[in-house]
C-alpha cells in the first residue's frame, strides 16, 4: 500500500461481512430468490422499532431537542440505563458509572483505548465480532484462544488460565456473536473467579485486568437459557468490569445509534473524556426518546414478547430444517437456539463436488456453493478470527420472514442432493 498513510491504516482490514453483502445484493439485483442470512441487522418490515421510540424521537424533533446534547449523554438518559440495569439486571451503578454513545462500537473502541497500552495482550475467543480489529487499532498483542462446539464456541477458565497472566484486557460476549451462544452461571463465575485470582496477585504498581462485556443481545434470549453477567455473579467484579450495550439489538434500533457504556465512574469518564475528541455521541432526540422508553416498563415489556416469539420463530425454523436434513444423512448440524439473532451452523461439506465439477475445499467455497445453488448467504467463522476450516458460518435471521426460511429449506436440500 501507498506510503502515503499510516501504518495503522496500511494494516487495517475491510469488513468481511460487508464484502459478501455487496454480492448478495447483486443477486438480489439480478432476481434471485436469496434468504439473506448474513446482516447482524433488522429489516423494518420484519421488526419495527417501539412505537413509543418512534413517536419519541419525532416528538423531540418537534420540540427543538436538535442542539448538542452532553459528551457523556443526556441526563435523563444516563439515569435512565441506570434504573433499566437495576430492574432488569439487580446491577446498582451511579450515574456516573454510565455513559451514552453513538451505538456500541464507540464504547468498544474507547475501552481498547483508555485500558490497553500498545504491545499489551488482549485476550479474547475465536470467533468473535471485532476484537482482532480493535487489537490492532490500538497496537495490542492479541491472544485468541480458539473456541468450538465443544464448549459452546465460548472460552472456559482454564482455555483462559494460562493467557490472562499478565495481559490487561479479557473481552467477552455474551449472547454471542457471531455464534448465538451463551455463557452458563457456572462458566462465567469460574471466569469472573479467575480474573479476580488474577488481579490478587498483582502488586501495587501493577495495572489490573479488565473485563469488557459485551451483552449488547441480553434480552433475547430463548428455550430458558438465562443470561448471566460478571457483576450479578460475583460483585467485586464490578471494579473490574466495563459493560457494552444499547438499544441496536434489544429494540431493533440500529439505525438509532445509541448505545452506552456502564462501569467504574473513572474509567467510564476517561472513556467520554477520549470520545469528546471523537463526537461519537448519539444525537438528542434519539436520547431523550429512549430515556423514555426505557421507564416504560409495560411497553419494553409488551414489545419483547412479540420480538422474542418472532425471533425464535425464525431462528426454530433454521435450527429444526437443518436438523432435519442431519437424520436424513447430510452432513450438517446447528446449535439450539439460545440468544440473539444468531444460529450457528455446519455444512461439512469439503471434499465434495459442485455439479460444475468444482471441488469444495475452503468454507469459502462452501460459501460461494449455497449462495449460488441454492440462494443461501450465510457468513463463515473466518469472517470472525477463526483460523480452521472446519465448515462453521453465522446465520442471522433479523432481515428474513418465517417465509422466506420456508422456502430456503427445500432449495437448500436440494443443493447438498446435487454434491457428488
Amino acid at each position: 500500500m501507498s506510503e502515503r498513510l499510516s501504518h495503522l491504516a496500511q494494516g487495517l482490514i475491510g469488513s468481511e461481512i460487508l464484502k459478501i453483502a455487496a454480492e448478495v445484493r447483486e443477486l438480489v439485483s439480478q432476481g434471485k430468490p436469496i434468504c439473506n442470512l448474513t446482516v447482524g441487522d433488522f429489516s423494518p418490515t420484519e421488526f419495527r422499532i417501539p412505537d413509543r421510540l418512534a413517536r419519541g424521537v419525532a416528538d423531540n424533533v418537534a420540540k427543538g431537542q436538535t442542539n448538542y446534547p452532553p459528551s457523556n449523554g443526556v441526563l435523563e438518559l444516563r439515569k435512565a440505563v441506570a434504573a433499566y440495569y437495576k430492574r432488569g439486571l439487580g446491577l446498582d451503578y451511579p450515574v456516573d458509572g454510565v455513559m451514552i454513545t453513538s451505538g456500541g462500537r464507540p464504547v468498544i473502541h474507547a475501552a481498547y483505548q483508555v485500558l490497553v497500552n500498545a504491545g499489551e495482550r488482549v485476550v479474547y475467543p475465536v470467533p468473535s465480532w471485532n476484537n482482532n480489529h480493535y487489537a490492532s487499532i490500538v497496537g495490542a498483542r492479541p491472544v485468541e484462544i480458539a473456541c468450538d462446539a465443544g464448549t459452546n464456541f465460548l472460552p472456559t477458565a482454564d482455555m483462559l488460565r494460562d493467557a490472562v497472566r499478565g495481559a490487561t484486557l479479557l473481552a467477552l460476549n455474551s449472547p454471542s456473536n457471531p455464534t448465538g451462544t451463551m455463557f452458563t452461571a457456572e462458566q462465567l463465575a469460574a471466569i469472573c473467579d479467575l480474573v479476580l485470582d488474577e488481579n490478587a496477585r498483582r502488586g501495587p504498581g501493577e495495572r489490573p485486568l479488565y473485563v469488557l462485556y459485551d451483552q449488547i443481545y441480553w434480552a433475547l434470549t430463548f428455550g430458558g437459557a438465562e443470561h448471566v453477567n460478571p457483576v450479578g455473579l460475583r460483585p467485586e467484579m464490578a471494579r473490574y468490569t466495563v459493560f457494552v450495550d444499547g438499544i441496536s439489538k434489544a429494540f431493533a434500533a440500529t439505525g438509532l445509534r445509541v448505545g452506552w457504556g456502564v462501569g467504574p465512574a473513572d474509567v467510564v469518564k476517561s472513556m467520554s473524556d477520549l470520545l469528546t475528541h471523537i463526537g461519537a455521541w448519539a444525537p438528542r432526540p434519539e436520547q431523550m426518546a429512549t430515556g423514555e422508553l426505557l421507564c416504560a416498563v409495560d411497553d419494553i415489556r409488551a414489545y419483547h414478547a412479540a420480538m422474542l416469539r418472532d425471533v425464535q420463530e425464525r431462528l426454530s425454523l433454521l435450527a429444526d430444517g437443518i436438523e432435519q436434513l442431519r437424520r436424513d444423512g447430510f452432513p450438517v448440524a446447528s446449535t439450539s437456539p439460545q440468544g440473539a439473532i444468531y444460529l450457528s451452523a455446519r455444512f461439512a461439506l469439503h471434499g465434495k463436488r459442485t455439479p460444475d465439477g468444482e471441488t469444495l475445499d475452503s468454507n469459502e467455497g462452501i460459501r460461494r456453493y449455497l449462495l449460488q445453488a441454492a440462494g443461501m448467504a450465510l457468513v463463515p467463522f473466518q469472517a470472525f478470527g477463526q483460523r480452521d476450516e472446519s465448515g462453521w458460518f453465522r446465520l442471522s435471521v433479523g432481515a428474513v420472514s418465517p417465509a422466506d426460511v420456508r422456502a430456503l429449506i427445500p432449495r437448500l436440500r436440494a443443493s447438498l442432493q446435487a454434491l457428488r
